[in-house]
C-alpha cells in the first residue's frame, strides 16, 4: 500500500529579516503557498498537518483554499525546534549554532522529534498521503532519519520556502527518500530561503 509523506516547508515570513520569531507571510510567502497548493493538487491526500506556528499555518490555509478537500489540522509535532544537541562526531564548525540554546530547548526538540517520527513515518496499513507543512529544522530531521545518519547531520539540510520533499514509507524496508526540496513550482526569483551561495 502506498505511504507517503509530502513536506513543505511554510512560505517567506514578512520581516523575517529584522528577527521577528513568527510574523505573517511576506506577499512573496503567500505566492509561494499558492504555487505549491497548484502543484500538488492532483495528489489524494489523506490529511493535513501544519505546525501551529503563524507561518506555517497560514502556509497551510492559502494550500487548503485552493485544495478544498482538505481541512488543516495544527499539531505539536510539526512545531519549530532544535532536534538534537552537539555530539562528539559533530564538526566543529557547528558549534557557534548551539551558543544560544539551552539544554531545556534541546531535550524538549529531541523528544518531540521522537514523537513526530513515530507518528508520521510509522507504516499505515492502507493508501496514506500525508502533507505536512512544518520548519527547516524538522524537515532537516526526518531526512536525516530515512538515512539512519548521526543525529548532527539535520544540520546543513537545508530546505527552500515551500520547497517540496517527499518521502515514501514502508513496511518491510527502511524509508526512502524520493524528492529533496524540489523548487520546479517555483520561478527563480520565489526561490527564499536558502543560505546565500559563497564564490569559491
Amino acid at each position: 500500500m502506498p505511504h507517503y509523506l509530502y513536506l513543505v516547508r511554510h512560505g517567506e515570513q514578512q520581516d523575517a529579516e529584522h528577527g521577528l520569531p513568527d510574523g505573517p507571510l511576506s506577499p512573496r510567502g503567500k505566492r509561494q503557498a499558492q504555487l505549491i497548493a497548484e502543484r500538488l493538487g492532483g495528489i489524494p491526500f489523506t490529511g493535513m498537518y501544519h505546525s501551529p506556528l503563524n507561518r506555517a499555518a497560514e502556509t497551510a490555509a492559502i494550500m487548503a483554499e485552493r485544495m478544498p478537500a482538505l481541512t488543516p489540522e495544527p499539531s505539536n509535532l510539526l512545531f519549530d525546534c532544535i532536534p538534537s544537541g552537539p555530539t562528539p562526531d559533530m564538526p566543529r564548525a557547528f558549534e557557534s549554532f548551539f551558543g544560544a540554546v539551552t539544554d531545556a530547548e534541546i531535550e524538549a526538540g529531541h523528544a518531540q522529534m521522537e514523537d513526530a517520527v513515530s507518528e508520521f513515518l510509522t507504516p499505515a496499513r492502507g493508501d496514506r498521503h500525508d502533507l505536512l507543512v512544518t520548519h527547516n529544522f524538522v524537515i532537516g530531521w526526518f531526512v536525516r532519519h530515512v538515512f539512519d545518519a548521526p543525529d548532527w547531520r539535520w544540520l546543513g539540510l537545508n530546505q527552500a520556502n515551500c520547497g517540496l520533499t517527499i518521502i515514501r514509507v514502508r513496511s518491510a524496508k527502511p524509508p526512502v527518500l524520493v524528492v529533496h526540496n524540489d523548487l520546479g513550482h517555483l520561478p527563480v526569483e520565489l526561490r527564499t530561503g536558502l543560505p546565500e551561495l559563497q564564490p569559491v
